[in-house]
């Protein structure tokens, strides 16, 4: 049996490796990765298995020292194969979260919103005084949304460009990590593109469709024009179907509560209290309202 040094020095040869190969095949078996698989291992190991996979190990070690780019994302693993010690690849930490996160993007689907919102990520959304009970009251339904799906929502209120659409696109991205789809949309554009669904009939699919979708978020409800129509056969009836369901539903305004269900009364031609009322038990009943303050970041 040939000893580790002189299968090491036929490896050199034969490879005709440069000064720093010479190097790292030299010292390839003294490796801390090596030796702890060695150690790991000894049980099933002998002096003929690793002997027999030098030229292997060499391969493990070189990949460390100096990582092929065309296995970027990758790292080596050493595995015992039968009598041999072989080389498999797992992707490594960086790569398994870049996959995860570019997963959770494709679970949201925005409406009338940028793109940029599918990177908003929580961690990165600035934590003031004015804004921790919000982020307080987000932190809270992550927690209970992983053990029922089927609870309730919230209602950010504040002035203009205080965060409150950030926030819940940090929420969004944080339940599609989750592993649930979100249906992200602009109130006043979806309402003014109604029209375009006429033309082919699939109003009636889009209605069920956003009302029937796991999660919900209705970004700057309150800033739409309405119509009697537009209202009752539209709002009303994706709110009643997933009050109904009990879908998490989420609500960014400039209104308060009370403020919105005056606005649900007056529609372009007519003022009805009553069915605002109606609207806005729906409104209550799917999401807890909570006041987003801080100065406009838009300037």
């Amino acid at each position: 049996m040939e000893d580790i040094s002189e299968v090491i020095t036929r490896i050199i040869k034969k490879r005709k490796l440069s000064e720093d190969g010479k190097k790292i095949a030299k010292t390839a078996i003294k490796h801390p990765s090596v030796q702890a698989f060695l150690a790991q291992n000894k049980d099933k190991l002998n002096k003929e298995i690793v002997q027999a996979s030098l030229p292997t190990i060499f391969n493990y070690v070189e990949q460390i020292e100096a990582p092929n780019p065309v296995m970027e994302g990758y790292t080596p693993k050493l595995f015992l194969n039968g009598k041999v010690i072989d080389i498999t690849y797992v992707p490594t930490e960086a790569k398994l979260n870049s996959e995860a996160k570019m997963r959770a993007e494709r679970r949201i689907e925005l409406i009338d919103l940028p793109g940029k919102l599918r990177h908003v990520e929580l961690e990165n959304v600035d934590s003031t005084p004015e804004r921790d009970a919000a982020l307080n009251e987000v932190a809270m339904f992550l927690a209970s949304f992983k053990k029922n799906k089927h609870i309730k929502g919230l209602y950010l209120t504040g002035d203009f460009g205080v965060g409150k659409t950030y926030i819940l696109a940090g929420l969004a991205n944080a339940i599609a990590r989750q592993g649930s789809r979100v249906v992200f949309l602009h109130v006043p554009s979806f309402i003014a593109s109604l029209g375009s669904h006429f033309q082919d009939n699939s109003l009636s699919d889009e209605i069920d469709r956003i009302a029937s979708a796991p999660v919900l978020v209705f970004d700057d409800i309150g800033a739409e024009t309405l119509s009697e129509w537009s209202r009752d056969d539209v709002l009303g009836v994706i709110l009643q179907k997933r009050m109904d369901n009990v879908l998490p539903t989420f609500f960014s305004s400039n209104m308060t509560m009370d403020d919105l269900a005056e606005h649900f009364a007056e529609t372009r031609n007519n003022v009805d209290e009553v069915k605002a009322r109606r609207l806005m038990e729906r409104v209550r009943f799917l999401s807890k309202e909570v006041f987003v303050g801080g100065k406009n970041r838009r300037n």
